[in-house]
C-alpha cells in the first residue's frame, strides 16, 4: 500500500512510472486476440476475483457496448464476465469449492477456439488457475492479467500481460488503464476513426 506512506504527488508520480516501464507488446498482442475473437465470432470470457473481479464486469461492459458506431446494424463482440452470474457462483461455491466458480462455467458456455481473459493481481488465486488450466486443455486461447511476480498465472497462460508491482491498488488501477486503450482500439478496428467533433472534444 504505497499510497499509505507516499503523498499524493509522490503516488501519482509512481503509477506514472510504472505505466512508462511497461511492456507494450502483450497489450498489442491481447488487442489482436480480442479483435481476433470479434471477427471469427468467438465468445471472449473474463474472469477475477474482488477489484480484478470489478475490472472484469467493467470491461465486458465496454467491450460489449463502446467499441459499436451504429447500435442497429453491426456486428457484436461475444463477450460475457463469469464474475456476474452470482447463482452459479454461489451454487458451486456452496455445493463443492469456490475453486470452481469459473471452471464449472467455462464448462457449460466455452467452445474451441474462444479466449479467456483471465486477471488475478496476485497470478495465485486458484479459482483463476483451474480455469486456465481448463481452457488450456480444451483449446481456448488464455491470457493472464496479472501483477506482484505473475504468480503461476503468468507461467500457465498462453498470454501474459503483467504490471511489475507488489501493490495491488497500482495494479488494478493500470489494468484498467490499459483495458480503457483495448475498448478504444476495438472501436478503431470497427468503427473507423472517431468523427472531428470527438477527436476535438478529446484533445486530439
Amino acid at each position: 500500500m504505497i499510497g499509505a506512506v507516499l503523498d499524493l504527488k509522490a503516488y501519482l508520480d509512481r503509477v506514472r512510472l510504472e505505466i512508462e516501464r511497461l511492456d507494450l507488446a502483450p497489450v498489442q498482442a491481447m488487442a489482436d486476440l480480442i479483435h481476433q475473437a470479434y471477427e471469427q465470432g468467438r465468445w471472449v470470457f473474463v474472469i477475477g476475483n474482488g477489484g480484478s473481479g470489478a475490472n472484469a464486469s467493467h470491461l465486458c461492459e465496454d467491450l460489449a457496448k463502446c467499441p459499436l458506431r451504429d447500435f442497429e446494424n453491426q456486428k457484436r463482440l461475444k463477450i460475457l464476465s463469469l464474475t456476474d452470474n452470482t447463482p452459479a457462483i454461489m451454487a458451486w461455491a456452496n455445493d463443492t469449492s469456490y475453486d470452481r466458480i469459473f471452471v464449472e462455467q467455462l464448462k457449460s458456455y466455452a467452445s474451441p477456439g474462444d479466449l479467456l481473459l483471465a486477471i488475478s493481481g496476485s497470478g495465485n488465486s486458484p479459482n483463476i488457475l483451474k480455469a486456465v488450466e481448463w481452457a488450456n486443455a480444451h483449446d481456448l486461447r488464455t491470457i493472464g492479467i496479472t501483477g506482484f511476480s505473475g504468480g503461476k498465472l503468468k507461467q500457465i497462460a498462453h498470454h501474459d500481460f503483467h504490471v511489475d508491482i507488489h501493490d495491488m491498488g497500482v495494479v488494478e488501477s493500470i489494468h484498467q488503464v490499459v483495458f480503457h486503450w483495448l475498448i478504444d482500439d476495438l472501436y478503431r478496428r470497427i468503427s473507423g476513426r472517431p468523427d472531428d467533433a470527438l477527436m476535438k472534444a478529446c484533445g486530439v
